[in-house]
């Protein structure tokens, strides 16, 4: 916690200098509070303030029912007092006629910056993070059971509208067997992992009614005799979902489902489809995105400019997206709705609670959570714009809202007249719309990770893992010297080299070198805008380019060896021509049991 308010104080003292005022007394109040509140004061405490600031922001005032637990002189609260009164004005509380962007990035760096550290939360806040899942599942089903056939028959006939293109060629790829399934890269809910999915020995009923598994599961049918070996489940005896908690932030975690290795072998498979034809389909393209998110943070940086362009966030997106939601988005595709259906989940084992029966579609960790969740997000969003018309649209009003909406995952940017009908019909269909995340009165915007205020980008650089202490702490190196390199570039020239400084006389037993380096060498190393002068350097005698000796990342895959039929069949459902990049895939495979660093004369470049 030491070195954190360390690193506190001097991010404050720098951005102090940019805004001229002083945060002396503001330190003081971080180091009197960390001392009595602990880390929750950086990471709980401070992050709350930065979110007060932001609806403060939105609103164009200071509400007097934001910024609990800080004394107030007049208007403003006093901590952070300097740069508050360049941004609001501290008799009224209101927000000034140009407010200083330097300020504005200031208060967000100063109080964001320590929101999202990689810590467990404590088994009181895991357990109150699974209650919270059980109780949405009830909110879903109760949603269901208030959505109105009129409603169904809606939201069918506009997802009808929007995605009918790519309905149909999904559909016909599933009925002519031109699905390629794969397996990705993260757990299985029977802890299968690596180049063990391959071969694999369960296959649930339903998912045989529409993938059987000789054609998907098997190199080809000449090895068929292999269905000796598999266990086909009746739907009573699927294996479910395995729900977890992963690290978020220190007062809530996130909660994700590990889907079993059958499952998400065909979910793979279906979502390539859905996000290739999407991002070609000449209707929807420029409003739906799954690999790209600056088109959403351009709009967003447009929208606090010219302020006709609302940002709004979603609470619990995935979890609150129906399986009736997607059955009737389906509902005129019978191979497609199948075959979704067939792929999906309907049981979760849940921490605490048992096996519970679904009535969301899916949690985050199926691979077509992302892509159905944006597709509903969509159509809602349009069913909202239609009712504010008051007529059906048809494909051309669709076309005129190209560049005024946009939908990432649960990121959505609309039209900020139509704010209040698309909200409504979110409400309609069980959704919530965030509020503390979703902007539309005043000129700040924030979009897939990045913030604008009236087209300024005031994005921040997080602090992710706490200081490494020794040479073990590999994530802990890792993450402090990328610290270092973003607050670099972002301008914090003085903080970067106040952490040179700490690397150099506290931590050079931890971090043995620290060369200066370009972005894409792959020695950890500081970034300069100045040349290599302080780094010891070599001449590669037969590559004729210079050397650094720098720390660089060694992660070795776990052994896991595969050969015979199923070799064959990895080989068949690689994509593209290329050879495989890892040449020892068939013995080593999957994601690594731990990173390494080892010490290595590496090019600076």
């Amino acid at each position: 916690m030491k070195s954190l308010t360390l690193l506190w104080r001097e991010v404050a003292n720098e951005l102090a200098a940019w805004c001229c005022t002083s945060t002396t007394l503001d330190f003081k109040t971080v180091e009197s509070r960390v001392k009595h509140e602990g880390l929750s004061f950086l990471t709980i405490t401070l992050p709350t303030f930065g979110k007060d600031f932001e609806k403060s922001l939105d609103q164009g005032k200071v509400d007097r029912c934001l910024f609990q637990g800080f004394s107030w002189k007049g208007g403003l609260p006093q901590f952070l007092g300097g740069f508050l009164d360049r941004v609001f004005d501290r008799g009224t509380g209101r927000l000034v006629d140009e407010p200083c962007i330097d300020s504005i990035f200031a208060i967000r760096q100063l109080t964001l910056m320590f929101g999202k550290m990689l810590l467990p939360c404590s088994d009181a806040r895991v357990a109150a993070a699974m209650k919270g899942y059980i109780d949405c599942e009830q909110e879903v089903r109760r949603a269901d059971k208030r959505t109105t056939s009129e409603d169904c028959e809606a939201f069918r006939r506009m997802s009808a509208l929007l995605f009918r293109d790519v309905f149909t060629k999904v559909d016909s790829d599933i009925y002519n067997g031109d699905i390629l399934p794969k397996h990705g890269p993260g757990s299985t809910a029977e802890r299968i992992s690596g180049n063990s999915k391959y071969s694999q020995s369960v296959w649930p009923d339903r998912l045989e009614s529409i993938f059987n598994f000789v054609d998907y599961a098997l190199p080809n049918p000449r090895h068929h005799r292999l269905l000796d070996r598999v266990d086909f489940l009746e739907p009573g005896s699927e294996t479910p979902v395995r729900v977890i908690s992963v690290p978020k932030t220190l007062s809530t975690p996130r909660i994700i489902a590990i889907e079993p290795v059958a499952m998400q072998y065909m979910q793979q498979g279906l979502m390539e489809k859905f996000v290739d034809y999407l991002e070609q389909d000449h209707l929807v393209r420029d409003m739906i995105g799954f690999t790209d998110q600056v088109p959403n943070q351009d709009l967003a940086r447009k929208g606090s400019h010219s302020g006709d362009l609302a940002t709004l966030d979603l609470s619990e997106a995935s979890d609150r997206v129906s399986n009736q939601h997607v059955r009737e988005m389906l509902h005129n595709w019978t191979w497609l709705n199948q075959a979704v259906d067939a792929t999906r989940s309907r049981k979760a084992d849940v921490p605490g609670f048992g096996v519970i029966r679904l009535a969301k579609y899916a949690s985050m960790g199926s691979a077509l959570c992302f892509p159905m969740e944006a597709m509903v997000f969509l159509t809602i969003i349009f069913l909202g714009l239609q009712a504010e018309h008051k007529r059906q649209f048809t494909r051309k009003d669709v076309q005129s809202f190209a560049g005024r909406v946009r939908v990432y995952g649960d990121d959505l940017v609309i039209p900020v007249d139509h704010v209040r009908s698309v909200v409504e019909a979110l409400e309609t269909f069980g959704f919530q719309v965030n509020q503390g995340k979703s902007f539309w009165n005043g000129k700040f915007r924030e979009s897939c990770g990045k913030e604008y205020y009236d087209s300024h980008d005031v994005s921040i650089v997080r602090c992710r893992r706490s200081f490494p202490t020794q040479r073990s702490d590999v994530l802990e190196i890792i993450s402090f010297i990328n610290l270092r390199n973003r607050l670099y570039e972002h301008g914090l020239w003085m903080t970067a080299k106040w952490m040179d400084e700490r690397i150099r006389e506290d931590l050079r037993k931890v971090i043995k070198a620290y060369p200066t380096v370009l972005p894409t060498s792959p020695a950890l190393g500081r970034i300069s805008h100045l040349s290599l002068v302080d780094s010891e350097v070599k001449w590669d005698p037969k590559l004729h380019i210079p050397l650094v000796r720098g720390l660089v990342v060694s992660a070795i895959k776990p052994r896991d060896w595969l050969n015979g039929e199923f070799a064959l069949l990895k080989w068949f459902l690689k994509r593209g021509d290329e050879p495989f990049a890892d040449r020892d895939h068939l013995e080593r495979h999957g994601r690594p049991d731990a990173v390494d660093i080892k010490l290595r004369w590496v090019s600076p470049f």
